[in-house]
């Protein structure tokens, strides 16, 4: 295995880790819990749920791996704040979407190749990408894992 190969190896490792703990957590969390605040007035544990599946659910595009399934997430989880007014799709529904997409995202990763890892992703321009090839479609990973620790940390309190 080259230096490359473990790199990405180590990336990917931490990103399935991830998925793996936030897993866990979700199937020890009953509905009732993700209807929480994290705190008060803060956001509600359904919220951060449909707001990671929305995120990386725009992956795909992201790493030029196909459009996303759930595009009706983007509206009430990316761009407005938790609004418990907001008809959102059900617990379960999510917990289904979240399941779903991350197979399909670790069937694209499994394909993945080492030069594709580190080709540009889909919202950098071929000439910034040409002075700063660190914005790769690796680095979208390693952003998505952190961005997926914290709100992990977050669903946390909810026990």
């Amino acid at each position: 295995m080259t230096t490359t190969q473990i790199a990405i190896k180590m990336v990917l490792d931490r990103w399935y880790g991830s998925i793996t703990n936030a897993n866990k957590l979700l199937s020890e969390l009953s509905n009732e819990q993700l209807e929480k605040e994290i705190a008060p007035s803060k956001n509600r544990g359904v919220y951060l749920l449909g707001h990671l599946i929305a995120v990386h659910d725009d992956m795909l595009r992201l790493l030029d791996m196909g459009e996303k399934h759930y595009p009706a997430l983007y509206e009430p989880f990316i761009k407005n704040a938790d609004n418990k007014a907001v008809l959102e799709p059900s617990i379960d529904a999510l917990r289904s979407m979240w399941t779903a997409l991350h197979n399909l995202l670790q069937e694209k990763f499994d394909t993945t190749s080492t030069e594709e890892w580190f080709s540009k992703h889909s919202a950098v321009s071929e000439e910034d990408f040409a002075k700063e090839p660190h914005r790769n479609k690796l680095n979208i990973i390693i952003t998505r894992t952190s961005h997926l620790q914290y709100h992990t940390g977050q669903l946390v309190l909810l026990k």
